[in-house]
């Protein structure tokens, strides 16, 4: 698990199954490497690190690299349920498929998804206490729905909003992000876009000079996007 923060990588740290489970806890932004030469990645520490946390060296998309070392049958990137965490999201993906993309093809990278509510629901009759867990507010609103078919009163749940991994606890972060049980893993796949048209839509958003680019494609694309501000 690639984890955003200290505070977040010591809880999955505490949190995980010691027997095949392992944290690398990233410390503030990773490097955006769409425009970083392969020979120059290591000068990066978090980069570093990541490459040698899960024993593949950095290569291009027509390598044949060496897989032989890769320590995971599944690298994790797993932060903040919010725009900050997508950030995060954004620039190991740019990393992974500009540097090490042998493990999108072979189908070894994946983002977990933490959960952004906490619904707790008290005891009622012979039903115990439950903590509900949702992904995002529509679930929340699908949670609120059926509980209220139940005979839940909305006074009586409590709704709480994690801030970030950092406010979870060990117990809570094993439960929805760690747990292969129960966890949610989104994998990453490459599109149905052929490698020339990718790669000019990367460019477009993650080059430094695309500014101007950027700012057309969102005031044309904007209205397409589902956020949580």
């Amino acid at each position: 698990f690639l984890v955003e923060g200290d505070s977040a990588g010591g809880s999955a740290k505490m949190g995980r199954d010691k027997e095949f489970q392992a944290v690398l806890p990233l410390r503030g932004k990773v490097l955006n490497a769409w425009e970083t030469d392969k020979d120059r990645l290591f000068a990066n520490q978090e980069i570093h690190d990541i490459a040698v946390a899960i024993g593949v060296d950095p290569h291009s998309v027509n390598d044949n690299p060496d897989l032989s070392g890769l320590r995971y049958g599944k690298i994790c990137i797993l932060s903040d349920a919010d725009v900050d965490g997508s950030h995060i999201q954004v620039l190991l993906l740019t990393l992974f498929y500009k540097h090490f993309p042998a493990l999108i093809r072979s189908q070894n990278l994946y983002v977990a998804r933490p959960p952004l509510f906490r619904v707790d629901v008290p005891a009622q009759g012979k039903k115990p206490a439950r903590k509900l867990y949702c992904l995002d507010e529509a679930e929340l609103y699908a949670v609120q729905d059926k509980l209220g078919k139940e005979g839940v009163k909305e006074a009586n749940i409590k709704i709480s909003r994690f801030k970030g991994l950092g406010e979870m606890n060990a117990e809570q972060l094993w439960e929805t992000t760690l747990n292969p049980d129960t966890r949610r893993l989104l994998p990453v796949t490459l599109g149905s876009m052929d490698v020339t048209e990718t790669n000019a839509m990367m460019h477009m958003l993650m080059g430094r000079t695309e500014s101007g680019a950027r700012r057309t494609w969102l005031e044309d694309k904007g209205n397409l996007v589902e956020v949580d501000i």
